[in-house]
Formats: structure tokens, C-alpha cells, sequence
């Protein structure tokens, strides 16, 4: 992959990689994995962010999620998809990938965070721009599966709009107005402000 390459001819590349591992016929909320994808990479151009955070979102469940565990591609491959996506764009689909939720989420909103490798079991503390690039695939990536299913968006919307609530300082404007947008219904509303 070069980086001089435009972002579409990348995309496009990515989208047939994708497609040859099945991504085109595997279920997801909203149609398949490769619709979801296009989805979430669609967003993240849309809230303005750079080449490499667009590809991380088109390729994002490539090792598989803490919620979508099906691996397009084993860990040990890693580097076919550094050649695919480029290395800043494959180290945060695999932040993304490795992220164990259930330990990260409830100390998001520490400083510093410390991420949980749930692959290696290791503990790692993200730069600032890596963890602001995790931040925003996952609003884009969660805000897309509720918006997808009603039922998942009632199931699991009010604890994402507790949760990106509480990151809200990380996000960008693009991103927090599209929680407010999808997610406003779900905020436990404070009977004193009444």
C-alpha cells in the first residue's frame, strides 16, 4: 500500500479484501458486515476525519470485536493488513479489536485509560490521538448498529448515551451532536430539573 495512493482507490482495494473473506454475506444489524462497514468508514469521512481513521472504520472488524467476534483474518496475519491499510491504519483496527470493553469501559473516563489487550491479556495506555481514534469508531461503529435494529438501540442506547456521555470532552462536536441526534431519547432525564 502507498500512502500517496488516493483514499478511494484504497477504499476500493480494502472493499474487494473484504468481500474475498465474505464480508459481503455475513449478517449484521442493517444488512451485512460489509454494509456496516461502509456505514461506519462513511461516518467517520463525513465527521472530517483523515484517510487512515476512515480506513480503520472500513476494516475495523477485520481480527474480530469484544462484540463481534467472527476474525476475517487471524492475528498472526497482521501483517497482510498493514500492507492492505497501512500501518497507522492497522495499529487502530487492532486497538479496536483487542479493546476488552467490559474493562475498559467502566475506567474510560480515568487518566491516565488503560486499555486491556483482551488477545494478549497485556495492559497498554493509548497516545492521545489513538485513544481519540478509538473514541470516535466507536461512536460511529455503535451508533450505526442502533440506528440499524430498534431493538439492539433499546437494548444497549441508554447505557451508550451514559457512556459516551461521559467521554463527550474527547469527542468532536461531529461526533457528540450525532449521539445527541440518535441517542437523546435514551437520557435518563433528573426528576429535580423539572
Amino acid at each position: 500500500m502507498k500512502d500517496s495512493e488516493p483514499l478511494a482507490s484504497r477504499s476500493s482495494r480494502v472493499e474487494r479484501f473484504l468481500r474475498d473473506r465474505g464480508a459481503d454475506t455475513i449478517d449484521h444489524p442493517g444488512g451485512t458486515l460489509l454494509a456496516h462497514l461502509r456505514r461506519v468508514a462513511g461516518t467517520l469521512a463525513a465527521w472530517g476525519h483523515d484517510g487512515d481513521l476512515q480506513l480503520a472504520g472500513l476494516a475495523h472488524a477485520v481480527y474480530g470485536t469484544d462484540g463481534f467476534d467472527l476474525a476475517l483474518v487471524e492475528l498472526p496475519d497482521r501483517p497482510m493488513v498493514v500492507e492492505l491499510v497501512g500501518a497507522r491504519a492497522e495499529a487502530l483496527i487492532y486497538q479496536y479489536a483487542a479493546c476488552d470493553r467490559g474493562t475498559v469501559y467502566p475506567r474510560i473516563d480515568a487518566t491516565p485509560v488503560v486499555f486491556l489487550d483482551r488477545f494478549t491479556g497485556g495492559e497498554f495506555e493509548p497516545t492521545a490521538l489513538d485513544f481519540k481514534a478509538f473514541l470516535e469508531l466507536s461512536v460511529a461503529n455503535e451508533l450505526d448498529v442502533v440506528t440499524q435494529n430498534a431493538k439492539l438501540g433499546a437494548e444497549y442506547g441508554p447505557g451508550l448515551y451514559q457512556l459516551f456521555s461521559r467521554i463527550r470532552p474527547h469527542l468532536t462536536l461531529a461526533a457528540w451532536s450525532a449521539c445527541g441526534s440518535r441517542l437523546a431519547s435514551f437520557a435518563v432525564r433528573d426528576p429535580r430539573s423539572s
